[in-house]
């Protein structure tokens, strides 16, 4: 299936490894022109190469902060790629632990990376995504949104926040012809998974395999997801195969959220 995304302009932030490298190679299989972020320069690089071998599209590179550098991110995207169609925000998440394990100042970093960092990518990618006769906004967020995972306290009552921002910005941005989208993943196996395994097997007691054992029990499909598998969806929300789509949360977790709605 064409998505019809060749040459489409993205930049997917937080995409050295993990989800965000997923993304972003998924992006350079359908021929997008791809700016790839993160902080650390030598890892972009080496993702940006590894994608480029297997695509032959170019994939460019651009360290920085999304907490400090947002505007300046998203500027220096724009004018390696000559304007802006998709912008995929995402960024690390904030650390595991329990209410008492953290300080106000905590709450407040947190903020930052996985909400305020958001709304700063958006407001400079604006002005761009407006000239664009096919743009689109996609969060990465978390199934936390919908269900309240054990020890991610910060991640829990931060992330709901950015859905708010998504689906307000749906209905704001929709008259001008931009889609907002939110993608919730569930556990899928990267290396932020294969992390909060080992804490939770520092707190139980237990061994990172019996953890990642337990997560894949706890999913109907009962396996972690592939990050390939949320790039599918990923990609999809942001292409003009999914042009009436706007305004959702899509989660893509092998059925753990519960709820009906």
């Amino acid at each position: 299936m064409d998505l019809g995304l060749k040459n489409a302009r993205v930049l997917v932030t937080a995409a050295s490894q993990g989800l965000g490298a997923a993304t972003a190679k998924r992006f350079s299989m359908e021929g997008a022109v791809v700016v790839i972020n993160s902080r650390n320069l030598e890892t972009l690089q080496t993702t940006a190469a590894a994608i480029n071998a297997e695509t032959g599209n170019p994939v460019f590179t651009l360290a920085g902060d999304v907490v400090t550098d947002a505007a300046k991110i998203v500027r220096n995207s724009a004018e390696m790629l000559g304007g802006l169609d998709i912008l995929v925000t995402n960024a690390g998440g904030p650390p595991g632990g329990k209410f008492d394990d953290f300080k106000p100042e905590d709450w407040r970093a947190a903020t930052e990376l996985s909400f305020l960092s958001n709304v700063d990518l958006i407001y400079a990618a604006l002005p761009y995504l407006r000239q664009s006769p096919r743009a689109a906004i996609l969060t990465i967020t978390s199934i936390s949104v919908k269900q309240p995972v054990d020890n991610l306290t910060l991640s829990n009552a931060i992330r709901p926040a950015v859905i708010g921002l998504t689906k307000t910005l749906s209905l704001e941005l929709g008259p001008e012809g931009i889609r907002v989208n939110s993608i919730l993943p569930g556990i899928t196996h990267t290396q932020r998974v294969d992390d909060l395994m080992k804490f939770r097997a520092e707190q139980n007691n237990t061994s990172v395999d019996a953890e990642l054992k337990k997560a894949a029990e706890s999913i109907p499909l009962k396996r972690l997801g592939k990050p390939e598998e949320f790039a599918n969806a990923a990609v999809f929300l942001c292409s003009p195969a999914a042009g009436f789509i706007t305004g959702v949360s899509l989660p893509v977790d092998g059925g753990a959220i519960r709820a009906t709605l």
